[in-house]
């Protein structure tokens, strides 16, 4: 089993920056792609960000340019640098990580962006 655990979420300002933090523990040492999904009120669940094992990046289009997700491996944690932020970057912010065979998701830090 894999546990995730996210952090950094919070209010702020438009135009204003957050940077989220998963940590992952228990059975990690083969995990693949980790990323961040948002979800806001009334809509679905929506990719926002993922990185492989070996670094490679993918963003969605609405956050690329002012989105940065990166990986310490030797820390077990992911990282979301989110810059410029706009209202409607407003969700609960989700961190997921892949293995073969299987999918573990944290429970959401909640970011708000006030305009």
């Amino acid at each position: 089993q894999v546990q995730l655990v996210e952090s950094g979420g919070g209010l702020v300002q438009a135009g204003g920056s957050l940077r989220l933090s998963c940590l992952a523990s228990g059975r990690i040492f083969d995990l693949g792609t980790m990323g961040w999904y948002r979800q806001a009120p009334g809509k679905q669940r929506e990719l926002v960000a993922t990185i492989s094992s070996g670094g490679g990046t993918n963003y969605a289009g609405s956050v690329k340019d002012r989105f940065t997700i990166s990986r310490d491996n030797a820390k077990n944690t992911v990282f979301l640098q989110m810059n410029s932020l706009e209202p409607e970057d407003s969700a609960l912010y989700y961190c997921n990580a892949r293995r073969i065979g299987s999918l573990y998701w944290g429970q959401g830090t909640q970011v708000t962006v006030s305009s």
